[in-house]
């Protein structure tokens, strides 16, 4: 008896076994991409300052890095950041200002902050170049 009993549980744990891997899998499919954000932006921005900008990112996976050019402060920043969901966070370190919202994959919004005060900004995915 005690051999059958044995072998009666086998099939199970191997059963029990077989769903988690099942499960495991199915759960790294099912983990969504991060938004694809690489390219060329314009946006606006407001508030304490105000102006436009444009943005030029490359990613990696959620990591963006690019540069972003500001027509107040004038000038082209190093700026790094994320993207987890629809939430999206970067900064430009050189002029001291953090950016945080919402994106999609043709537009972007949200506020910003900076040793100057803060405000809002949006902006625009550029359509590629038609060759």
């Amino acid at each position: 008896m005690r051999v059958d009993s044995a072998f009666r549980r086998v099939p199970a744990g191997i059963a029990l076994l077989g769903l988690v891997v099942l499960l495991a899998a199915a759960g790294a499919r099912g983990a969504a991409k991060p938004l694809q954000l690489a390219g060329t932006w314009s946006g606006h921005y407001g508030g304490a300052v105000s102006g436009s900008f444009t943005l030029k990112w490359t990613q990696s996976g959620a990591r963006l890095s690019g540069k972003i050019t500001l027509s107040n402060p004038n000038g082209t920043y190093d700026i790094s950041g994320s993207v987890k969901g629809k939430a999206i966070h970067f900064g430009a370190v050189g002029v001291g200002a953090t950016y945080a919202g919402t994106a999609t994959s043709t537009s972007m919004s949200g506020t910003w902050k900076s040793p100057e005060g803060g405000g809002s900004w949006s902006a625009t995915k550029a359509k590629p170049k038609k060759k």
